[in-house]
């Protein structure tokens, strides 16, 4: 995880990682999750749980890393200082690094100054030739100095497994700093080093990472490193083709996980953005895509991140759970609900009904098929657990009944429900018998149902009165025909 933990798991660092481990499965490889902490003052262990819990969650599982170690370990840069020294030492012996006294104000102005005559902006190597006396110099002005490395000019040629040639010409890039000093290195350096220690042959990563290759390639060359093979992800972008970011999506995974995301949803989703499998099928599981993932179909223009697509993919994860698994799933939010009391054994609602596993499950099942996202139940079934409701008396009406109408028609399904016996009080036996009169009666199905709905759940759209009665049981449903027809009352 480059360059460093200093923040929670964001959706591209994430996507990424989705499409090394996917890559390394297909290919019978190592996936190897290293933590690049050298900026120590920005690093802080709680990101590093974030990104380890994040991946986890995802069903991203890592065959080296810090937690579990490995042949090539330790896995945490901050761990691995006396290697990086090492190296920076060998480079030293052969008198390819210097030190750099220039301060962030004069390489700004020279920057400036480059651009302002139309010259490719780059270091001009001012302190490579300080003799030891103007060094002394600028220590006792209180000069911090860096590692600079010096940069042969050439023409390096990649082959990107994903954007195939790409040239460089090191003439234009100019001595990298590389390291603070002898103990502190910096990210161009480390990576390459660890690379190299722990035998990495494939690095998959983000597009703004094009540039960090020929630096990252000329260290490897000094050092007598093998170079691994590339391929560089496209950014995901906003709707307005901008880069992601907070001002239009949320960026963390954990944001996504809080408001009832599932993980098999978000894999679905995220492989999706920028990779093409062919053909018509969108929906695959973790396992399948582990056979079928290649950089082949991995796309080289960015990828927009569409919510209506995410909530598709969650809706439809979410629709093939069974009933035990979502209840499970729900718990946090049923337990956020200040109108119910939740307990696995016996949840009691702020009106008083009683609700055991089954009867909880019963209640997830009337929108289990209707909700995008685990964070939507508590409003969706506020309405079964309330002690009162406020809806307009109006929403009763279906077309241009009367008051006296719909009065009427409560009073017809009242009398159904209230012959039912309370043993025998479920949503079939309700649905046929209710049904079967209305037919014989001649009456309308929307002037009975609508009504009757609406007296249930006070909402406009919900589930159907049968599935919702069935739910409630017979004494909270005639209580609540009972509301309505008082509320009709006052309508004209």
């Amino acid at each position: 995880m480059a360059p460093s933990p200093t923040g929670y798991l964001h959706i591209g660092t994430a996507r990424t990682a989705l499409f090394n481990f996917l890559y390394a499965r297909r290919n019978a490889g190592t996936f190897v999750l290293r933590i690049e902490d050298t900026d120590l003052e920005r690093s802080d262990p709680m990101f590093e749980k974030d990104i380890l819990d994040g991946l986890r969650w995802l069903g991203i599982q890592w065959d080296e890393g810090p937690d579990i170690g490995g042949p090539f370990g330790p896995y945490r840069q901050s761990e691995r200082l006396d290697i990086y020294k090492k190296y920076l030492q060998i480079l030293q012996e052969k008198g390819l690094l210097y030190e750099c006294f220039c301060t962030k104000e004069e390489l700004e102005r020279e920057r400036e100054e480059q651009l302002w005559s139309k010259q490719p902006p780059k270091y001009s190597g001012i302190c490579k030739h300080l003799t030891e006396i103007q060094k002394q110099a600028f220590e006792k002005e209180g000069r911090i100095s860096t590692l600079r490395f010096k940069v042969v000019e050439k023409k390096i040629t990649v082959t990107d497994l994903i954007r195939g040639e790409i040239e460089f010409d090191t003439s234009l890039i100019g001595d990298v700093i590389i390291a603070k000093d002898i103990n502190t290195p910096l990210y161009n350096f480390a990576v390459v080093v660890d690379d190299y220690e722990m035998e990495i042959t494939h690095i998959i990563r983000g597009e703004d990472h094009i540039s960090n290759i020929p630096k990252q390639i000329l260290l490897q060359e000094a050092l007598g490193f093998p170079t691994p093979q590339f391929a560089h992800l496209s950014m995901i972008l906003n709707p307005d083709r901008t880069k992601l970011s907070k001002r239009m999506n949320k960026v963390s995974l954990l944001e996504y996980k809080n408001e009832g995301y599932l993980p098999e949803a978000m894999v679905n989703f995220m492989v999706l953005l920028g990779w093409n499998p062919g053909g018509e099928k969108e929906i695959f599981t973790l396992q399948e895509l582990q056979v079928l993932f290649s950089l082949d179909g991995v796309h080289k223009a960015g990828a927009v991140f569409d919510m209506q697509k995410l909530d598709w993919f969650n809706g439809s994860t979410i629709r093939e759970k069974n009933p035990e698994e979502i209840l499970s799933l729900l718990v946090p939010y049923l337990q956020s609900m200040e109108c119910i009391t939740y307990s696995d054994d016996e949840s009691i609602a702020e009106n008083g009904l009683r609700f055991n596993r089954d009867g909880l499950k019963k209640v997830v099942l009337l929108e289990q098929g209707r909700i995008k996202k685990l964070s939507e139940i508590g409003e969706k079934i506020r309405y079964i657990f309330e002690k009162t409701r406020e809806y307009e008396p109006s929403l009763l009406q279906w077309k241009d009944m009367s008051s006296e109408e719909i009065r009427g028609s409560l009073q017809f399904v009242y009398d159904v429900v209230d012959g039912i016996p309370t043993e025998r009080f479920e949503k079939s036996l309700l649905e046929q018998t209710l049904k079967d009169i209305i037919k014989e009666t001649g009456r309308k199905n929307g002037a009975v149902l609508w009504p009757f709905r609406v007296s249930l759940t006070g909402l406009e759209a919900s589930p159907g009165p049968f599935e919702v009665a069935d739910v409630l049981g017979k004494k909270e449903t005639l209580a609540r025909i009972r509301d309505a027809q008082k509320r009709a009352s006052i309508l004209k």
